[in-house]
């Protein structure tokens, strides 16, 4: 039973499929086959309009670079204080980006409070020289904690950044699974709302290796290139990823996995909400399902040979914890089973 995390799950077969059709002959490298450009053109029309579309290997990647490439001398981007940006990603964006820093900024359940986004970034007068300069925002759609941004919380922090001249950047990695629980399309969720710059994660949500960095307006793209050859990501052969992309948008095959990875999270969760040594932190909105369980429950599930992970719980929730429990995270994924969810309840129940 492995809840641990949705990078644990493996490859969908029809992903797999597809890399073993394109693994045959031969195909221009760096981004120039047919196949890269039938699905550039694929995401030109899942957002609506023209995007520039990056192919990386991996979500860090994919956030470092959408970052180096709004960078700016003294470049401050502001995240929120648990975001994965700035907590699990060793240092990545400060690195790629050639020293500029992350800034934290608080929200409770893992989303940014508009109004305490205003008064950091208030924090750095233009006259004020040693603080630096802010140069982006970035938010994780779905969040760390398995929430979503609404698309009206969404308009208000674009708002704050349209007003001050910076671009907002949308960390994507569980962008499957945020749209699904939304129930909108990835225009109205990305740049109808004032978002610029896009994560987009395949890999969690049944590709074996695919994250896309897209550019709303490719104008704002121009340097990527670039950027992207120096940071080691331009793959020779991007007709492996196009590959995985090429099927994972086929026949809507994304939002059908990431429906069932949430699915499997909402069961999860009416399980643990019956249970009398288990509580949820909170309604989990995606794939991710975070609980406190007494230390007993905690070694039960261990002992049966249930894969999860305890969790430091978000500084605005710390409080929810009493001594002696345990807070835990039990993550979903496509090919999670509803046996499995079963078995799992039938431990803690």
């Amino acid at each position: 039973m492995f809840f641990a995390s949705d990078n644990w799950a493996g490859a969908h077969p029809k992903i797999a499929e597809s890399l073993t059709i394109h693994a045959a002959g031969f195909a221009a490298a760096y981004g120039a086959s047919a196949l890269d450009k039938k699905v550039e053109q694929r995401f030109n029309e899942l957002f609506e309009r023209e995007v520039a579309v990056f192919f990386v290997g991996t979500g860090t990647a994919a956030n470092s670079l959408a970052l180096a490439s709004v960078n700016r001398p003294g470049g401050v981007s502001l995240c929120h204080r648990e975001a994965h940006v700035i907590e699990d990603e060793c240092g990545a964006p400060e690195y790629f980006t050639g020293g500029a820093r992350l800034h934290p900024v608080d929200g409770k359940l893992g989303r940014i409070d508009p109004d305490k986004l205003t008064r950091e970034l208030n924090r750095f007068h233009p006259a004020f020289i040693h603080a630096g300069q802010p140069m982006a925002v970035t938010i994780t759609q779905a969040t760390e904690v398995g929430t979503v941004y609404e698309p009206g919380h969404i308009d208000e922090i674009a708002a704050i950044c349209r007003a001050r001249g910076l671009p907002l950047h949308m960390d994507g990695a569980r962008f499957s699974n945020a749209l699904v629980s939304l129930g909108i399309s990835p225009a109205d969720m990305t740049w109808r709302r004032g978002v610029d710059i896009v994560s987009f994660g395949g890999t969690k949500n049944g590709c074996w290796c695919a994250e896309a960095l897209v550019f709303m307006d490719p104008t704002q793209a121009k340097d990527l290139p670039y950027i992207r050859k120096r940071a080691a990501q331009l793959f020779s052969k991007t007709r492996f990823i196009a590959a995985q992309f090429d099927a994972y948008l086929e026949n809507n095959l994304w939002l059908e996995l990431a429906t069932h990875a949430n699915a499997m999270a909402q069961r999860l969760a009416a399980r643990i909400q019956g249970s009398t040594k288990m509580r949820l932190a909170w309604q989990p909105q995606t794939n991710e399902v975070f609980s406190i369980m007494q230390k007993s429950v905690y070694d039960a599930l261990q002992d049966k040979g249930v894969i999860f992970y305890d969790w430091n719980p978000p500084r605005s929730e710390m409080d929810y914890v009493e001594e002696g429990e345990v807070f835990a995270r039990f993550v979903t994924s496509f090919s999670t089973t509803e046996d499995e969810v079963d078995r799992l309840a039938d431990i803690i129940s």
